[in-house]
């Protein structure tokens, strides 16, 4: 039995003390009874109390009055578990918001970081072509001011051009009527070379490309 329900049970166990009786004053003697009267073993005498039916009673009192503490005390004990499982749900909530918002703001951080690159990357390898050429242009354009200076100077003497094709005609265009003094050699080659009164023009395309390649790397 829990110690709960003890503390509404009664002792049986024990037994009662017993009060001496109280003294009646003495009234002397008594006058005899009559002969007809009544004899008091005539009368019905009251029935014992019935010690297993009073500690019954007692135990379904005290048991009843314990269920109903139990149940109150169980119902407060749910609340709070109830209570600190939903704040604990709610910390968990939390946390993994926070931790999402940092995953996704992190990952698109990345997300921006990589197009950027790639667009970098895309953009370069578009504009290589067109710098390439512009370069070579440009570097054919001032080997012919150079070619004209020595030949008006009458110091070209014979001026062999080696190099691919293309930027041979370039170079016989800026030239115009004087390209008639050009002998191209066609070479496989990314440079221009001018041979010419002893020296040798060169456009040094093929380190600007190699420089271009090793950014585009």
């Amino acid at each position: 039995m829990s110690s709960l329900l003890a503390r509404y049970l009664k002792d049986f166990g024990e037994p009662q003390a017993h009060h001496a009786a109280p003294q009646l004053p003495d009234f002397g003697e008594t006058a005899p009874l009559a002969a007809d009267a009544p004899d008091f073993a005539d009368f019905p005498q009251p029935e014992a109390p019935d010690p297993d039916l009073i500690r019954q009673e007692a135990y379904a009192e005290g048991y009843e009055t314990a269920s109903a503490e139990l149940g109150v005390r169980h119902a407060e004990e749910m609340e709070a578990l109830r209570q600190a499982h939903a704040e604990e749900l709610a910390a968990i909530r939390q946390s993994l918001e926070r931790d999402a918002a940092t995953a996704i703001s992190e990952g698109l951080k990345n997300i921006a970081h990589t197009v950027a690159d790639r667009i970098s990357e895309e953009l370069a390898l578009c504009l290589a072509p067109v710098l390439q050429e512009e370069i070579a242009r440009k570097s054919v354009t001032a080997m012919a001011g150079m070619v004209r200076e020595a030949i008006l100077e009458g110091e070209a003497g014979a001026i062999i051009v080696k190099g691919p094709l293309s930027l041979f005609n370039i170079l016989a265009t800026e030239l115009g009527e004087d390209a008639s003094l050009l002998r191209h050699v066609e070479a496989a080659d990314l440079d221009l070379s001018v041979e010419m009164a002893g020296s040798v023009l060169v456009t040094r395309m093929s380190a600007f490309a190699a420089s271009l390649k090793k950014v585009l790397e």
